[in-house]
């Protein structure tokens, strides 16, 4: 059996030993930052690529891509009204003008709004027929457009792509 052997280092010697772990500490934190950067720059750009895509393909049908979300999200209640503060939840882009949005889909009479029976002070938006006709019309190209923006990429990519984009949500 063999016994420990205790090393005794000089001063000068911990102290290089130190100064070179807090060197490469600091190093690896600075090549960490630059990814860190790197990552969310480039996740970014990719969102703003695919913002602008769909912001395109809605406004070929006059409505914006927040408007059309709002749209997909009263389809979604299946003909129960919402209110506001439950459209702004499911935003994808969240934001405080909500009642704009809805006020100019009111004058495209792609939604209505009506007051609540049971508590007049709630206000309740729905899809009218026109809007969800409009959806429809929308539905083949959006499924057309999604698979165009990510066909570089594999199913299985995509799997962890979720797995990880989700770790950020």
């Amino acid at each position: 059996m063999s016994t420990p052997q205790i090393i005794f280092l000089s001063k000068l010697a911990r102290s290089k030993i130190y100064c070179t772990f807090v060197h490469t500490i600091v190093v690896m934190t600075r090549e960490n930052n630059t990814l860190n950067r790197d990552i969310v720059v480039a996740l970014l750009r990719a969102g703003n690529r695919l913002d602008d895509e769909l912001n395109a393909l809605t406004k070929a049908f006059g409505i914006s891509l927040p408007q059309f979300n709002v749209l997909r999200i009263l389809r979604g209640q299946k003909g129960k009204p919402a209110n506001l503060s439950t459209l702004n939840e499911h935003m994808i882009h969240k934001m405080s003008n909500t009642t704009r949005l809805v006020d100019k889909l009111i004058e495209k009479k792609l939604v209505e709004r009506c007051i609540c029976q049971k508590n007049r002070r709630k206000v309740e938006i729905t899809i009218t027929q026109q809007g969800l006709d409009l959806l429809t019309s929308i539905d083949d190209k959006l499924i057309l457009k999604e698979a165009q923006l990510i066909e570089n990429i594999s199913p299985i990519e995509k799997e962890k792509l979720i797995a990880l984009i989700s770790k950020l949500t």
